[in-house]
C-alpha cells in the first residue's frame, strides 16, 4: 500500500511522538524532530510505502537520541495491560481456529497512538470481520506443514498465544518479530520480558526493525522462511502496508483492525473495522 495524502500529517505525528518518548534532553528532542521531519519532507511520495518512510524516521530518532529502544516504556504498559485484559476477554471466543483468530485479532487493538482507556474499552467489544476468509485460510491449514506467525505489537502476544497453539498441534509454526526494537512491534527481548518465551515454540525474527517488513532489508533466513512457507499470517497494519505491495499467491491471511482511514478505505472497510483477509 503506497502513501496517500493523509499519511503525511500522521507520519508527522509520529515523529513527535518518537522523538518526545527518546529523550528528556530539549535540545536532542529538537534535533530529532528537526531531522525527523526532514526524513518526511524529503521522502514522502505516492511512490512508496509508509513503511519505508517510518522506518527512517526510527533510525535518525534513535541514532541522535542514542536510545535504541524509545517505546521501551510504553511496550511495558502494553504488556502489563494485555496479561490483565486477556483472562477476562477470551471466554467469550471459542476455543477453535475462528475464535482463537478472532482473539488474536482483538489484541490488534493495541497501538501506540492510542490512549490506554480507548485500547480497554475496545477490547471488551466483540471481534466481527467485516471481510472474513477465515474458513478458506483454515482448510488451507489442514494441509499446510510449515507456517509463519507475523507477530505484530509487544502486548499482542497473550492474545496470540491460544492461536498459535492450534495452529501447532498440526504444523511447524514458526513466531516472527523485530531483530531489535522498533515502534511497540515485539522483539526477542519483549517475549522474555511478558514471559511467554517458552511457550511459543519456534521464534525467529525478520532481521531488521521496520514496521511490518521491508523484503529487501530482511536477514537472508526470513526470507527463505518467507519464500518456503505454505501459509503466513501476518498481524496488524504494518505488515498489510508492506506486503500488499506483493503479488498475491493465496497463502497470506491479513489480520488486523483497520485503525486509519487511509488502510480502511484500501481494504475497504469501516475504520475500526476488523479483517481476516486472504491473498
Amino acid at each position: 500500500m503506497k502513501a496517500v495524502s493523509e499519511c503525511y500529517p500522521c507520519l508527522c505525528r509520529l515523529v513527535h511522538q518518537a522523538a518526545g518518548l527518546a529523550t528528556d534532553d530539549e535540545e536532542l528532542k529538537a534535533e530529532a524532530t528537526r531531522e525527523g521531519l526532514k526524513v518526511v519532507d524529503e521522502n514522502f511520495s505516492a511512490d512508496v510505502t509508509t513503511i519505508a518512510i517510518a522506518t527512517e524516521i526510527h533510525r535518525i530518532v534513535k541514532e541522535i537520541t542514542a536510545n535504541p529502544d524509545p517505546y521501551r516504556r510504553v511496550k511495558d504498559e502494553e504488556i502489563r495491560i494485555s496479561r490483565e485484559l486477556i483472562s477476562e476477554v477470551s471466554p467469550a471466543y471459542p476455543q477453535d481456529f475462528k475464535g482463537y483468530l478472532a482473539l488474536s485479532a482483538l489484541g490488534n487493538v493495541i497501538d501506540f497512538f492510542r490512549d490506554f482507556d480507548t485500547i480497554r474499552g475496545d477490547m471488551r467489544r466483540k471481534v466481527e470481520f467485516f471481510l472474513d476468509d477465515s474458513d478458506k485460510f483454515e482448510r488451507k491449514l489442514e494441509k499446510a506443514t510449515n507456517v509463519l506467525f507475523l507477530a505484530d505489537n509487544s502486548g499482542e502476544v497473550f492474545f496470540d498465544l491460544p492461536l498459535v497453539k492450534w495452529m501447532a498441534r498440526s504444523a511447524r509454526v514458526s513466531y516472527v518479530v523485530k531483530e531489535s526494537p522498533v515502534q511497540d512491534d515485539t522483539t526477542l527481548d519483549d517475549l522474555r520480558i511478558a514471559g511467554v518465551e517458552g511457550e511459543l515454540g519456534r521464534v525467529i525474527t525478520t532481521g531488521t526493525a521496520t514496521p511490518g517488513v521491508l523484503l529487501h532489508l530482511a536477514s537472508d533466513e526470513f526470507k527463505r522462511e518467507f519464500a518456503a512457507a505454505d501459509l503466513i499470517l501476518a498481524k496488524g497494519m504494518g505488515y498489510y502496508e508492506a506486503l500488499s505491495e506483493l503479488p498475491g499467491d493465496d497463502r497470506l491471511l491479513y489480520c488486523l483492525m483497520a485503525k486509519c482511514q487511509p488502510v480502511a478505505d484500501s481494504l475497504g472497510v469501516p475504520l475500526n473495522g476488523y479483517v481476516a483477509m486472504l491473498r
